[in-house]
């Protein structure tokens, strides 16, 4: 049966290799040449592809670097890097061959002691990598031979592929891995599809195409300009104007504005995007399960995804998954009873409530109207909720990761495995929460190494109950992605991930501005 339910794995495998990418799909014979102007709403803070933390982040490094392999907009992995792969009988190795005659923007040759040299960096703690728990559970990378690259894991893991995509796992030369690794804070050198022009954090990034791409037929696009437009009205206008390409990301209200608008495509993608209040689980009073859930209680999740969502959404369960992820369940519907939560803080110790700080960034703006429409809802309880709002780079210094009661927001990821690790995990990269559940780590962990649908389908479920029942955070609705372009931008979608833009199978129609 395990022989059988591998070559069924294996055969989904070959299947996704052996589909056209879905850019070449759209788009039969891309025009070449010209210039994307592309808006996001923060800045470009860091673009050292190792230590990426947000969108805008994720964007510019993925115009410079490339991964093992990639996410399509169907969530399917597909080779960037690395044309194949197979894993071994207990999935506990999985060899992967390397594309050849690939080069370095620098011009050094890519090789697999590039692989090691960058999985090792990303594994070492001094590095600080979120992708150190997202990449899998690997205990060694072995270069077998110049294209052949072998991860060995500490247990079996199915998802190593749809891992190797992580957006903080772009391949790094093995000299600079190994050397002084925080040069790329300022500089880059990958082999993506575009090479780095010009770097103002806070204004503008500017990249032009790498004639020695891989793929000699793209990009399709000359250069590349990610502009930053804090100020969210500015940006979409500068969209309706036509000064501005593609919106990587817009709020209800701008698709609201922009749809309709001449010239202008709005653009919408169901997905597991998420904003959450995170709990301090170490943290008094919520080290207490009975004040969290009782706070989880009090909320309209219907009214959340009108008032936070503005209707672009869905409820959702205080777990991390909903429909858009695969082998996801639903338990039990969480309904709002504010009986049951005056019931749960009596026997906490909190009869009359209590009175805490939220914190909320900046960045999105529904940040913090969802704290506010959480401090009216706990109003009914007793519970008085101030609402600190600050800019997103002081939240990102002084809260996040730090603080015990804060709104976090975070994109869909790859797999149930990825969110999980990520966020809830004892082990995860950003256990903001420090709820440190044995029991939930268990489940997880099991369901990492087993291939079969319908039991990871129930580990996963069992996994969501406990976070139902125990409320490391009240996850109250999901968002849709948004996005817009200019009608003459070809081969550009909405990516569920939301972190994820493939910019180089977008082109531009004869329609678009001439731009020097």
């Amino acid at each position: 049966m395990l022989e059988m339910k591998r070559r069924f794995f294996l055969a989904g495998t070959a299947a996704i290799l052996a589909t056209p990418s879905m850019g070449f799909a759209q788009a039969a014979a891309p025009a070449k040449g010209g210039t994307l102007k592309i808006s996001v709403d923060q800045a470009v803070s860091v673009i050292h592809p190792l230590l990426t933390r947000v969108n805008p982040e994720y964007l510019v490094t993925e115009l410079l670097y490339s991964n093992l392999t990639r996410l399509k907009v169907d969530m399917s992995v597909e080779p960037d890097l690395a044309e194949s792969w197979t894993p071994n009988e207990a999935l506990t190795e999985w060899t992967f061959e390397l594309r050849t005659g690939v080069t370095f923007h620098d011009g050094s040759p890519f090789t697999a002691k590039d692989v090691v040299a960058t999985f090792k960096a990303i594994l070492d703690p001094a590095t600080a990598s979120p992708g150190r728990n997202n990449v899998g559970p690997i205990a060694d990378i072995v270069a077998v031979d110049d294209a052949t690259v072998m991860f060995k894991l500490t247990g079996a893991y199915a998802d190593l592929p749809v891992s190797m995509a992580y957006t903080s796992a772009r391949i790094i030369p093995a000299s600079i891995a190994t050397g002084d690794l925080k040069s790329l804070s300022t500089k880059a050198v990958g082999t993506g599809p575009f090479k780095l022009v010009s770097y103002e954090p806070d204004r503008l990034i500017v990249v032009e195409r790498n004639e020695k791409y891989y793929d000699p037929a793209r990009p399709y696009l000359d250069r590349v300009e990610v502009q930053v437009f804090p100020d969210i009205s500015a940006e979409g206008s500068a969209m309706m104007s036509g000064d501005v390409d593609i919106v990587s990301t817009i709020q209800p209200t701008e698709y609201l504005r922009l749809d309709g608008s001449d010239g202008v495509d709005v653009l919408r993608t169901p997905s597991g995007q998420f904003c959450n209040i995170n709990f301090g689980c170490d943290t008094a009073p919520f080290n207490d399960p009975r004040v969290r859930r009782a706070i989880a209680l009090t909320v309209d999740r219907e009214a959340m995804v009108g008032f936070v969502t503005e209707g672009f959404g869905t409820q959702g369960n205080d777990t991390p998954l909903n429909g858009s992820y695969q082998f996801f369940k639903g338990v039990k519907q969480r309904e709002q009873n504010i009986e049951e939560a005056k019931k749960l803080l009596a026997e906490a110790g909190f009869p009359n409530g209590f009175e805490a700080t939220l914190v909320a960034s900046d960045r999105p703006a529904v940040r913090t109207q969802l704290a506010v429409a959480l401090k009216e809802m706990a109003k009914e309880v007793g519970i008085t909720i101030n609402v600190q709002t600050m800019p997103h780079a002081t939240y990102l210094e002084q809260v996040w990761k730090k603080g015990s009661f804060y709104v976090g927001f975070y994109n869909m990821q790859p797999t149930p495995d990825g969110i999980f690790k990520l966020l809830y995990t004892s082990d995860a990269s950003w256990n903001e929460t420090r709820w440190n559940n044995k029991a939930f780590d268990a489940l997880v962990n099991e369901a990492r190494g087993t291939i079969d649908t319908d039991k990871r389908t129930e580990l996963y479920t069992k996994a969501q109950e406990i976070m139902n029942e125990e409320v490391p955070s009240i996850i109250p609705s999901f968002f849709d992605v948004l996005s817009a372009k200019r009608s003459w931008v070809s081969g550009y979608e909405a990516h569920p991930r939301a972190s994820v833009f493939r910019l180089d199978y977008v082109s531009l129609t004869s329609d678009a501005p001439k731009r020097g």
